[in-house]
């Protein structure tokens, strides 16, 4: 069963950038508690951990497998355009399987992500191999906690259990599981249809569901830029690489900020194939040419 919300909350007026995070991320419905209840002891009891997939977007940590795809197969994890069939994992998930019928939406891929403790998935944007509009991209937490969240436009989300969220993923974004437990999302990729049209008629945020991270000062640049070259220096370019990129996680950086001190920590090293190798990175991972 599916609650839809009766009215939009008002979003919270606590910074200048919350319309725009609004419709990047947005609760959507109410979940029956035990449905949720239900579909999340089939998530934990699932065979298989998943397979990583993506893996310039992240960490690692990052685990999917399909309840939805073109092939059946559960690991394969690659989303695409297409109608989906059962995975054999899907097939094993009575409770989820009634759920998804229940919604009628227009299914394009199902999958459970697990987000390990301290994992992070990159600032990036999804669906760049599907430009066209018509695709839409739904969160259902099942396993989460205070420390996992969503940072998109300056500001971080937690996708709290018990909602159906919407998520656009073609906006920039992160998400980072910072001290667990595991992370676990069951996420549908959908094509609009009349139910999700309904579904998405009164998108909200309540107040705790979101927070501005702070801007970066000149102060707070010098020392990130400090710390990193010091570790670069003693040869642990990977840590120090990714000290920056976790940056995006605590400041409101302009979009690719993170992946602009990394560049701007190589060229200060005389690194110049390092600074290029990142901006080619943000070109790519924030799908700009």
């Amino acid at each position: 069963m599916v609650t839809i919300l009766p009215a939009a909350t008002p979003v919270a007026q606590a910074g200048p950038g919350r319309a725009d995070v609004l419709a990047q991320v947005a609760r959507l419905a109410d979940l029956d508690e035990l449905t949720v209840e239900q579909m999340r002891a089939e998530a934990l009891a699932a065979p298989a951990r998943g397979v990583v997939a993506y893996g310039e977007y992240q960490s690692g940590g990052w685990w999917t497998t399909s309840l939805l795809n073109h092939s059946g197969d559960p690991h394969d994890v690659v989303i695409g355009d297409g109608r989906p069939r059962p995975t054999s994992l899907l097939e094993a998930m009575p409770a989820t399987t009634r759920f998804l019928d229940g919604l009628g939406l227009d299914f394009m891929y199902v999958r459970l992500a697990r987000l390990e403790p301290h994992s992070y998935l990159w600032e990036h944007r999804d669906y760049a191999e599907l430009r066209d509009m018509g695709r839409h991209r739904l969160h259902i937490p099942l396993v989460t906690n205070p420390s996992a969240v969503l940072v998109t436009a300056g500001t971080r989300v937690h996708m709290a259990a018990g909602a159906l969220w919407r998520l656009t993923p073609s906006q920039a974004h992160g998400v980072c599981n910072t001290t667990g437990p595991d992370r676990l999302h069951l996420i549908a990729d959908v094509y609009a249809n009349d139910a999700y049209q309904a579904l998405a008629a009164r998108p909200c945020l309540r107040d705790g569901d979101a927070a501005d991270l702070p801007e970066m000062t000149g102060a707070n640049r010098a020392a990130l830029l400090s710390g990193a070259g010091q570790l670069a220096e003693l040869g642990f370019t990977d840590a120090a690489e990714q000290t920056l990129l976790r940056a995006f996680y605590s400041y409101a950086l302009p979009e690719g900020g993170a992946y602009d001190l990394i560049a701007e920590l190589h060229t200060g090293r005389g690194a110049d194939s390092d600074a290029h190798r990142w901006r080619q990175a943000k070109a790519h991972l924030l799908d700009r040419p």
